[in-house]
């Protein structure tokens, strides 16, 4: 018991006084004050606690150990297990050669036979040429040797990067369903400027190489945070639209928002003309339950928006296009993040709701050189295989390819949708399909611009959304006030879908 309390108080010191205070002076939090801060109060159970290298005298009494700087075990948010791998960075900035790999990929596995969701906070500097010195020779690079598909195909899994994410740290990260970052404290990269600038004789600093700035761009970590406590918030509420594992079903929480609730705003949310643009979080907050919007990637592929919300308290993910972004159009950036959310909400059994403006592909040199035609497909690809319940709310925008993205259609699958009165759909839009085909008679009318607007008025009228469900064509045209009646009345459906495909009828 003596030799148990002492190793435990040896793992709890990490990486030392010195160490931990360079943390703190640089305004970090340690390992253990991060467990701490994500999980509730007293839930924290550590597997392999005191596992490390340990010291001996010449009688082979135990003197001292040398903790592992991967720290693993379970604990609770907000009630739900979670199993836990953290990087201890005052131990040898958390590389991997100071580390037992055995510990952390066992906890991985673990996470995957257990069904729980298993949160990375990681802050490591990756691998180093020092191994070479440890195994006396050097091997083959491998393809990741712990059950990451198997893991990303079972349960909520979620990377936080908390510092210098480097090879190994990086994968870390990145092999998740939510990933967020510390903005100007955090990196994620294949390898840090040492590297690169014996590589490339580049001088480059490594927020500039692997920073949030570069992330939210090309969405390779989905988030960023303000600091560490916003970064272990989002992962709070992420957790919380999900459940435990594919084979559950997502937590319903309480709700006291009037599903009838209907405000007024919404009925001029969209502009009469048609040039102008409006905001569709306003639309997204009005709609779904107050405060139950939590957004995901929103500074990448931004003409269209990725969240979860809530309906009458059940859990569900939500697309919606954004005109202040590209017009709403669809890009690369914008089909992989749809096709993205809709693998998300597939997998986890979570109803899909999306708000339709959506002018059609983006084109130009641009679009095509960024491969937008092919992103759209593999959209496609994506909503066929989508096994969510789909509504689709069509605001204003459907047109072209991109248009018929706009929720599944094949298959078992319903094409389920409603429209406002504002919506307008067809092969082209009208403003560029009125230019195209009547270029010449508009050149030469003695007022191009009234003629232009004369024939504009004539297509609109002839493309009334009112001439569609003359023919059923929509399945209903409804007031933009009721759009969350309309919602909560098809959650409840729904929902029982989705408990049929998870656990059973009951």
């Amino acid at each position: 018991m003596t030799e148990l309390q002492a190793r435990r108080a040896m793992a709890r010191a990490m990486g030392g006084a010195p160490a931990l205070q360079k943390m703190r002076d640089a305004g970090r939090m340690n390992a253990r004050e991060r467990i701490a801060a994500l999980l509730d109060d007293g839930s924290w159970r550590e597997l392999g606690s005191v596992a490390g290298k340990g010291h001996y005298d010449e009688q082979g009494h135990f003197r001292e150990l040398d903790p592992c700087n991967a720290i693993v075990g379970t604990g609770r948010v907000a009630g739900r297990k979670v199993a836990l791998h953290v990087d201890d960075y005052s131990i040898r900035a958390g590389s991997s050669e100071a580390t037992i790999a055995d510990k952390w990929i066992y906890i991985e596995r673990m996470a995957w036979q257990l069904r729980m969701p298993l949160v990375r906070l990681v802050d490591s500097a990756g691998g180093s040429v020092k191994l070479l010195m440890q195994s006396a020779g050097s091997k083959l690079p491998e393809y990741v040797n712990w059950p990451v598909q198997e893991l990303l195909r079972t349960v909520p899994v979620v990377g936080v990067a908390l510092g210098s994410c480097a090879g190994q740290g990086a994968i870390k990260v990145l092999f998740s369903h939510f990933s967020v970052m510390v903005r100007d404290q955090a990196q994620v990269m294949a390898a840090g400027p040492h590297v690169v600038r014996q590589a490339y004789g580049v001088d480059i600093d490594k927020n500039e190489l692997g920073g949030w700035s570069v992330h939210r761009k090309n969405a390779l970590v989905h988030n960023e945070a303000a600091d560490e406590a916003d970064a272990l918030a989002q992962v709070r509420s992420f957790l919380s639209y999900l459940p435990r594992s594919v084979h559950e079903l997502a937590p319903v929480v309480a709700c006291d928002d009037p599903v009838d609730r209907a405000d007024d705003w919404l009925k001029d949310a969209i502009p009469h003309d048609r040039r102008k643009i409006y905001d569709p979080r306003r639309i997204l907050k009005s709609v779904f339950d107050r405060d139950s919007i939590f957004e995901i990637g929103r500074h990448q592929g931004g003409s269209v928006i990725t969240a979860l919300a809530r309906l009458n308290g059940i859990p569900v993910g939500v697309i919606a296009n954004d005109p202040k972004v590209h017009g709403g159009a669809m890009t690369s950036q914008a089909a992989y993040k749809m096709e993205r959310h809709t693998n998300l909400c597939s997998l986890f059994g979570l109803p899909v709701v999306n708000f339709v403006d959506q002018p059609g592909n983006q084109t130009g040199l641009e679009a095509e050189l960024g491969g937008t035609l092919l992103g759209a497909v593999r959209v496609g690809d994506a909503l066929h295989e989508s096994r969510s319940p789909w509504v689709s709310i069509i605001v204003r925008r459907c047109f072209g390819m991109a248009g018929a993205l706009h929720g599944p259609k094949g298959g078992e699958q319903l094409n389920h949708r409603f429209a406002w009165p504002s919506a307008r759909w067809g092969s082209i839009p009208i403003e560029g399909g009125v230019m195209a085909a009547h270029k010449k008679e508009i050149e030469e009318a003695s007022d191009p611009a009234a003629k232009r607007k004369e024939l504009e008025d004539y297509y609109l009228r002839i493309s009334s959304p009112f001439r569609t469900a003359e023919k059923f064509g929509i399945l209903e045209i409804i007031d933009p006030r009721e759009t969350r009646a309309v919602l909560c009345d098809w959650i409840e459906d729904a929902w029982r879908v989705v408990q049929g495909d998870r656990i059973g009828p009951r």
